[in-house]
């Protein structure tokens, strides 16, 4: 070493061990000995589905080309049993970077913030959903946040959707992050449709095609430039990527003709639709092989950038990378098949396998590489893992819902013995609550899976309770019994449907989990319907609102006060608190400060929700006062 580098180290040193002394939990000696305090990438994927990946070949191989993602398999943990928290995106997406359930969120769906309200124009409607968040709150301890407290640069590129909308309040850099760049890059749709607006080799073009004939994707670009900005830093890169997620179509008409000429198809001539089943859609053929591509330039930064914090060493020898996908394969969208989950039955907004089992890779330093493992784990897992893995303490009064896989990922990630659970047991089951679409609660213990179905009176073809045994691992291995999840039996296992519902009520009890009710303008025949209360008027006094009703037959059980602090607002977004029953016949409610328009919720003992007012299915108070003649006594005024 040259006298002049011997200097160079010194004040780097130097520079460093200030950094330290402002963040404890933060290394950034740059010496050829001590590795400096590693970096994290969780890359965060949409509607990637588990098949989709070819490293998950089983049965049919798939025709979706990814070498990239596939050699990660080869660099960490490749997780055979690995689920996302939710079957749709953003409470999954709330879920990983709160490390909260969705249950316990009571962010159980796309978007929420909205009154759950009934209306004789919604008839065709058996079950209502509940009230569910449409975000995470403010001030939540993100995981983001945690790290930013603790000296790390924190960095957001590509799909938020955390709030009502994706750019409603709180943003990334509302929840702990430095840098946040949302670009949609080459998934722009195409106009005037999926065959026209191809890019081109163009300097001019904005999509314009690289070396390999892929477009530029500026999504990909903004996590690229965030290393190469913040690479002598200790950084968190949370890149949300846009694919795979619809409209599904490419840019690379190059991709396009491949793909249908590998499937045995004739090139597409209708834009609209594609109706061919199975793995056979040629767009989204190329969209995959599109993000492996550009993952793939993430990587190859990675491992061949040296680390300005470790002399001699590259980004990627002291970088845990992340890589999973927010929810299960979409089937079908706006008029495609997209793709096929099978063996895993259904898929995106589907609390069956093909909903929410995904594809996960764990790297990084001190992970074995080239390891499968069929321990089942969960996106709720990587907030307690990371912080663990760079040393850093939970929060304080900060409840986790995930496991710490650390001791797992370090010493022998086929172990699920190294999962503990908050009281230090072996974390043997997993739940999920979709009290939306299929309208679904789930549990799964060992081998075993329970679906809890609300919507099956008056539905013969839809059981109350489904039970699966998708493994058998007795011997030690997860052979494989019915991952398609076709053979119930809870006909034939009565005790364990019963013993494992139990658990699961137990556990929705405990996160004080909101269920769906049933709909009393239903058009249909159900029982009960004719006895459902009638809210008879409103009076309000200061703060306090009081509200008449009167049983008609059903006790009522339950009331919430459903508010909003910005009624008419662009991202208006409502909000639940109790509501006290009284004996004498009325609910009374404080509203909260700057609260501009309220309605009541009752729930009777048959599970009847009703509203008042009615108001029709619109987020806009306008709308509802153009409308309804009576707003003036609900507090919509």
């Amino acid at each position: 070493m040259t006298y002049s580098n011997s200097i160079v180290y010194f004040l780097i040193g130097m520079l460093c061990l200030s950094c330290h002394t402002q963040h404890p939990k933060v290394s950034n000696l740059a010496t050829a000995t001590e590795r400096p305090t590693p970096n994290v990438l969780l890359l965060l994927t949409d509607d990637l589905g588990w098949q989709d990946v070819k490293a998950y070949d089983i049965d049919a191989p798939s025709p979706y080309e990814t070498p990239n993602i596939d050699a990660l398999a080869k660099k960490g943990v490749q997780f055979w049993q690995a689920y996302s928290p939710a079957p749709t995106c953003a409470p999954s997406r709330c879920a990983i970077m709160s490390g909260t359930h969705p249950a316990r969120a009571q962010k159980t769906h796309v978007v929420g913030g909205a009154p759950p309200t009934v209306h004789s124009n919604k008839n065709s409607q058996r079950i209502m959903d509940p009230w569910y968040s449409g975000r995470m709150p403010a001030n939540e301890m993100t995981l983001a946040r945690v790290l930013q407290q603790n000296g790390y640069t924190t960095g957001h590129a590509g799909k938020w959707h955390m709030a009502i909308n994706h750019f409603a309040y709180p943003q990334p850099e509302d929840q702990g992050f430095d840098v946040t760049t949302a670009n949609r890059g080459a998934t722009s749709p195409q106009v005037p449709h999926r065959l026209t607006d191809f890019a081109t080799t163009d300097a001019n073009d904005p999509y314009r095609l690289d070396a390999e004939g892929f477009p530029f994707h500026q999504n990909n670009e903004d996590a690229l430039n965030f290393l190469k900005t913040h690479k002598a830093e200790p950084f968190f890169l949370y890149y949300a990527t846009f694919l795979v997620h619809a409209p599904i179509h490419t840019r690379s008409k190059a991709l396009l003709e491949k793909y249908c000429e590998k499937l045995g198809l004739p090139y597409p001539t209708d834009p609209e639709h594609w109706d061919v089943e199975g793995q056979n859609n040629p767009y989204y053929a190329a969209m995959v092989e599109m993000l492996d591509h550009y993952v793939g330039e993430v990587f190859d930064y990675l491992e061949t950038t040296d680390d300005p914090r470790w002399p001699g060493h590259k980004l990627v020898e002291n970088t845990y990378i992340i890589f999973t996908s927010d929810n299960g394969g979409m089937e079908k969208a706006h008029g495609d098949i997209v793709t096929d989950n099978y063996p895993l039955d259904k898929g995106k907004i589907n609390a069956k396998e093909g909903g929410v089992r995904v594809p996960l890779f764990i790297s990084g330093p001190g992970i074995k590489k080239g390891i499968t493992s069929d321990v089942v784990v969960n996106g709720l897992d990587f907030y307690p893992t990371i912080l663990s893995l760079l040393d850093i303490d939970r929060p304080k009064e900060k409840h986790l819902d995930g496991a710490d896989l650390s001791t797992l990922l370090l010493n022998d990630p086929t172990d699920s013995k190294l999962v503990l659970n908050e009281k230090g047991e072996e974390r043997t089951s997993m739940m999920w609550h979709f009290p939306h679409a299929a309208s679904q609660s789930t549990l799964r213990v060992g081998d075993f899976k329970l679906i809890r179905n609300y919507d099956f009176k008056n539905n013969a073809a839809t059981p109350e309770f489904e039970l699966y045994q998708l493994y058998d691992t007795q011997n030690g291995t997860a052979q494989r019994i019915d991952i398609e999840e076709a053979h119930n039996l809870a006909q034939s296992e009565p005790h364990k449907v019963q013993k494992m519902n139990t658990q699961l009520t137990n556990i929705l009890t405990e996160m004080n989990a909101s269920y769906p009710s049933y709909n009393p303008f239903y058009k249909g025949k159900m029982e009960f319907k004719e006895n459902v209360p009638t809210v008879l008027g409103v009076n309000k006094a200061d703060q306090q609102v009081t509200f008449t009703y009167k049983e008609n037959g059903a006790k009522v059980i339950k009331a919430n006060l459903i508010y909003t602090t910005n009624g008419g607002h662009r991202y208006e977004e409502w909000f639940k608190t109790d509501a006290q029953l009284n004996a004498d016949g009325t609910v009374t409610a404080q509203l909260p400060n700057g609260t501009t328009h309220y309605i009541l919720n009752l729930i009777d003992e048959h599970n009847f929700l009703v509203s008042y007012p009615e108001i029709p299915p619109t987020r806009s108070i306008k709308a509802a006062k153009k409308k309804y003649s009576n707003y003036a006594l609900s507090g919509l005024k």
